[in-house]
């Protein structure tokens, strides 16, 4: 039995967009199948020599974002390279009339101009805050709350995350608002005008995750709590030989497992009645957090990072061993996992890269590599 075409095969969608948000969503409908054509500036975008680069200041950044999909370059502020963006939406087949983009604001490839073309197109407009004014992660993360609760406890000061989460789960929010979009018009012929802030994005997920509801109904937010997971038991360990490990301990198995391992389960019986807490409880391994790792943290303390590492392998103790990039690529993760494989990316060399997450039936979708800037740009 053939495997079936990807779930998203058919679709041909138009992307005009730099930085993080937009890219990663045509490059996750890229790797559902789609067939996406990212539209850039005469010269590239802003993003086009963004770091991390490579020794020739070739964009490994850039590359990454934009596998597998065709690439236009245009005038986009002269009269022909507006009307050729507008023809590639709006004359795209039945599985077109796509935009994506982060560049709002833009009369010629507004929603009312393309739907005047084509009555059916769907466009998704993201946009930095609510209001419509500019935003990128780092200034929405700042305006939320999250700085103020990360990094040490001894801290005082705000700490930036460096992953750019909000850019993350936008671009992810955008490829799903599009496939559902998509899905709607196949069952009613409608288009779909969206538009979506990345600061709503973060919004959105900070009150479901309760960060937002928290000073609403209990009259405060919470406070940082450095590598302490909140609400339950969880926390870093340092070895005797330097190396740290994350321990977390969600369930009552997990935390009588840790201390079946770290031998301090008479101790920390002795605390539980002292203090009149039940450790089967989450709140109450949180509540008490400091003196429970006062208790487990010389175990980890007294051992080489080897004999920790093999000890816990045989328990059901969530842990990990904090590693860096390097340590990651070094001890083969990359090679055993099946999302990835050997991609020949031109200017940057072959590497491992990673596909879909999501396996369909066992397959992690992949796409080929970026094309050059400008590549499928129409000749005259």
């Amino acid at each position: 039995m053939t495997n079936p075409a990807p779930p998203l095969a058919g679709l041909h969608v138009v992307e005009v967009s730099s930085f993080i948000a937009s890219p990663l969503a045509g490059l996750t409908l890229s790797q559902l199948g789609a067939d996406v054509t990212r539209v850039d500036p005469i010269g590239g975008a802003a993003d086009v020599h963004r770091w991390p680069v490579t020794a020739d200041g070739k964009s490994i950044y850039w590359t990454g974002l934009n596998k597998g999909k065709r690439s236009v370059t245009a005038d986009l502020r002269s009269d022909d390279g507006q009307r050729m963006v507008q023809r590639m939406v709006a004359d795209s087949g039945p599985g077109g009339g796509i935009l994506l983009t982060n560049q709002a604001g833009r009369s010629w490839m507004s929603h009312e101009t393309l739907s005047a073309l084509r009555p059916d197109v769907i466009t998704v407009e993201i946009l930095g805050r609510t209001d419509g004014t500019p935003g990128v992660d780092y200034t929405v993360n700042a305006g939320l709350g999250f700085p103020q609760i990360t990094g040490p406890t001894s801290h005082a000061d705000p700490v930036n995350h460096a992953l750019p989460a909000w850019d993350v789960a936008c671009g992810l929010y955008a490829a799903l608002a599009i496939s559902s979009a998509v899905r709607r018009r196949e069952q009613s012929g409608v288009g779909a005008q969206i538009t979506l802030p990345l600061e709503d994005t973060a919004l959105s997920i900070a009150s479901a995750l309760g960060y937002l509801t928290e000073p609403q109904v209990n009259g405060h937010g919470r406070s940082g709590t450095g590598n302490d997971v909140y609400g339950t038991y969880g926390t870093d360990f340092a070895t005797a030989d330097g190396g740290r490990f994350m321990i977390v301990a969600l369930t009552p198995r997990h935390f009588r497992d840790l201390l079946e391992l770290t031998g301090v389960g008479d101790a920390v019986a002795a605390v539980e009645k002292a203090l009149g807490a039940d450790f089967g409880r989450e709140d109450d391994r949180f509540t008490h957090r400091t003196v429970l790792n006062g208790l487990i943290a010389p175990w980890f303390a007294a051992r080489s990072t080897a004999d920790v590492a093999a000890a816990l392998e045989k328990s059901s103790v969530l842990s990990q061993r904090y590693r860096t990039f390097d340590e990651v690529v070094a001890d083969g993760d990359l090679s055993t996992n099946p999302m990835f494989s050997a991609l020949d990316q031109p200017g940057i060399g072959t590497f491992l890269a990673a596909g879909l997450p999501a396996a369909f039936d066992g397959e992690h979708y992949t796409t080929g590599p970026a094309r050059a800037l400008g590549a499928d740009t129409p000749r005259k």
